[in-house]
């Protein structure tokens, strides 16, 4: 293994660095990169499970912070093809329903696979930032406290609520 994976690795290692490495992993799986950041967020609590509500609000501050840049990212790309063709507007007729329900529509950031593309079609369609921001939030939040309640459910070990 590469000696700067080892010290990356190490670097991110719970729970030295704890809430830090969960603000990261929960930021790069929001991005268009797969992976995810539950089990991180799990591996702490059940390391520290004081550390629930922190952990949840870190991983939600990080995820969101993820599907920001996405939503960037986005309305780049829309930027870059409308250059491209002259500022000529750009349709996608399959993502309608997505325009109807405009920035709520990022309530569904926390859906597995397509959660995070959705946030950079967001942008795409110029949605108004902070409101997705707000949605992804609550979504992100919703999601995190579900899935780690549920594995600690699971998994038990005592509920710190």
């Amino acid at each position: 293994m590469p000696e700067w994976f080892v010290s990356l690795s190490q670097w991110l290692a719970l729970p030295e660095v704890g809430l830090s490495t969960v603000f990261v992993v929960a930021f790069i799986s929001a991005t268009l990169l797969p992976m995810g950041s539950e089990p991180a967020v799990f591996g702490l609590i059940k390391l520290n499970p004081e550390l629930f509500w922190p952990a949840i609000l870190v991983a939600t501050a990080g995820n969101t912070a993820g599907g920001a840049v996405s939503w960037l990212m986005g309305l780049g790309a829309h930027k870059a093809v409308d250059k491209m063709r002259h500022g000529t507007p750009t349709e996608l007729r399959a993502l309608r329903w997505l325009e109807r329900f405009g920035p709520k529509a990022c309530l569904l950031s926390w859906l597995p696979v397509v959660g995070d593309p959705l946030c950079a079609v967001a942008g795409w369609l110029k949605f108004p930032f902070w409101p997705c921001v707000f949605y992804m939030a609550l979504g992100k939040l919703a999601r995190y406290i579900t899935m780690t309640t549920a594995l600690l459910w699971v998994f038990p070990g005592g509920l710190p609520l």
